[in-house]
């Protein structure tokens, strides 16, 4: 078993709701079980402004799977949420999983990178992470908590369990 970190994230429909189910399912796949769950915040977009602002979170996992395969199931995990690939990044979506961390795992290919790239300068990324893993070592960045020093957080808040993001 390999110890993965997976962000969460939803600005369309119901973002909240979108994530909760995200992390019971990511709970389901095959060879995988979620050993660890950040509470929810509620971020300025990034990259692509001119969009709602998203609900996001991280999840730590424990699976059997490799990286390769954890990604596939993460695509269909978003597809079968509605997502749709078009091609436009960062923009607005029903749902967004991104492999962060796959143990202590340097890859790049064609379809995958971990460390997930820019997760060290994501304030939507590293809050939730630290709420769950602050002192864990980023291959070649950095442990999380003096990431999170270094990067803007203002915007972000974190959204109590029944407190609506709209």
């Amino acid at each position: 078993m390999v110890q993965a970190y997976v962000a969460l994230g939803a600005n369309l429909g119901d973002p909240q709701a979108q994530v909760r189910a995200a992390m019971r399912a990511l709970d389901m796949l095959a060879q995988t079980r979620v050993t660890a769950r950040s509470p929810l915040y509620l971020t300025p977009p990034w990259g692509v402004t001119a969009q709602p602002a998203f609900v996001n979170a991280v999840a730590g996992i424990e699976t059997g799977l490799s990286a390769h395969e954890l990604l596939a199931a993460l695509q269909v995990l978003e597809s079968r949420a509605g997502r749709t690939r078009d091609g436009q990044r960062w923009g607005p979506r029903v749902l967004d999983l991104d492999l962060l961390l796959y143990g202590d795992a340097q890859l790049q290919d064609e379809r995958l990178e971990i460390p997930h790239p820019r997760l060290a300068e994501r304030a939507f990324v590293l809050l939730p992470l630290a709420d769950i893993a602050a002192t864990l070592e980023i291959p070649g960045h950095g442990r999380v908590i003096d990431l999170l020093a270094r990067v803007d957080t203002r915007g972000c808040q974190r959204l109590s369990p029944d407190r609506p993001s709209s």
